[in-house]
């Protein structure tokens, strides 16, 4: 006998990995150049020349016979002072090495953040539309999910409907901003209203409710957009980060959990993230890695293809007639689906050899997610494509 829960999410998998598999097989019959595969985020940009530099110098330096090894299962202090540094330059951060707790990217950070924090009864409000993960991860820690929508509008956070769905069973809110699927950056003000909220709420409580900043894509944003320093916003949050997006190392598996110094409680709220991470498996982050980290955090890739992508997806589909989302970052693109039912829609594209999944893993119905962190040139074929969509469809070009 097996765990039957467990047995559907192996059975089932993330639906972008489905789509991306599916890519793989159909390769093979039509060759890959004729597969248009914008379902995956993962980075088609290579690191920063800096990430080579450093395994280079590590593997021939003087720790070169000892990187391999164990580290501290926090990870290493010198590694963690240096990131701390590094946050404090950028952000006037105010954290220290023992702030951190290095991770195996962001997914295990944010499941040592649930697993931490839950308690018998409690639950976790989640802004929809969110990566599809979130509910396994809060669910795998034993506790509930409260969904509540975005204002579809603008996709930034609605303060009322996050009022409406508090109560003392919520431990912690997550958000994730810029966001996977729809780009858009939460700005300081939309921030501020919703940390004026939680505080008003945990004095009402008497105890604190956590928010869970996931931000993976924090530097990956355009025209100048800001992205704030969550804590500096409110002081019970713990940040979820990974250097999979900026310096495009997803397979690499390293990032971190800060529990910033204001945090309430801020000892115990650490070796509960810690512990959790025990429980869960971890011994300590890749020790190769964490060094990368620590001598490239805040560096980015080069965003120009991401950002030829996403002006021309935008222009382009919206021309045609599609209703789109304009990211601010990321480097998806949340598009309306021209039926009701998006699925349907999803697959008539994949008759096309054209991937993208719809959105309703992500508790988004009607739309489907574009990613473009891939060549210019899969985004130039793909273009026809979604014209021959636009006309089955019977969209109406928009005319300048």
């Amino acid at each position: 006998m097996v765990s039957e829960a467990m047995r559907q999410l192996g059975a089932t998998g993330n639906p972008m990995r489905v789509l991306f598999e599916y890519g793989k097989k159909r390769a093979a019959v039509v060759g890959a150049e004729n597969v248009l595969d914008l379902a995956l985020g993962n980075p088609s940009v290579p690191p920063p020349p800096q990430v080579n530099d450093v395994i280079r110098e590590v593997l021939s330096g003087p720790m070169a016979d000892s990187v391999h090894g164990y580290t501290s299962a926090v990870g290493d202090l010198d590694v963690r002072s240096r990131i701390a540094i590094s946050l404090n330059r950028r952000f006037s951060a105010g954290c220290r090495a023992e702030d951190l707790f290095l991770t195996c990217g962001a997914a295990p950070a944010l499941c040592a953040c649930f697993k931490g924090l839950a308690c018998p009864g409690d639950r976790f409000m989640v802004i929809t539309p969110y990566f599809t993960e979130y509910r396994i991860f809060i669910q795998g820690a034993g506790a509930e999910v409260v969904e509540v929508p975005a204002d579809r509008r603008t996709f930034l956070l609605d303060i009322d409907a996050v009022e409406a769905a508090l109560d003392p069973s919520v431990k912690g809110v997550v958000i994730n901003s810029p966001n996977n699927p729809s780009g858009v950056v939460y700005p300081r003000e939309n921030l501020e209203a919703l940390a004026n909220l939680l505080r008003r709420k945990s004095a009402e409580y008497g105890a604190p409710i956590y928010l869970i900043s996931d931000e993976p894509y924090r530097e990956i944003v355009y025209d100048g957009v800001e992205v704030p320093w969550v804590p500096s916003v409110y002081e019970n949050t713990l940040v979820c980060y990974s250097y999979s997006k900026a310096i495009s190392l997803p397979g690499e598996r390293i990032g971190y959990v800060l529990v910033p110094p204001a945090m309430e409680d801020h000892d115990a709220v650490f070796q509960a993230v810690a512990g959790a991470g025990r429980c869960t498996g971890h011994i300590n982050a890749p020790s190769l890695f964490q060094q990368v980290a620590a001598a490239c955090d805040g560096m980015v890739s080069d965003l120009t293809s991401y950002t030829v992508n996403r002006n021309r997806l935008y222009d382009s589909l919206t021309a045609m007639g599609f209703e789109c989302v304009k990211p601010d970052g990321t480097f998806y693109l949340l598009m309306k689906s021209p039926e009701p039912d998006a699925a349907a829609f999803s697959r008539r594209a994949m008759e096309l050899d054209l991937l993208f999944p719809d959105t309703s893993s992500f508790s988004c119905p009607g739309f489907v997610r574009i990613a473009y962190c891939v060549p210019v040139e899969r985004v130039e074929k793909a273009i026809p494509r979604f014209a021959r969509l636009a006309e089955l469809y019977g969209l109406k070009a928009r005319t300048a």
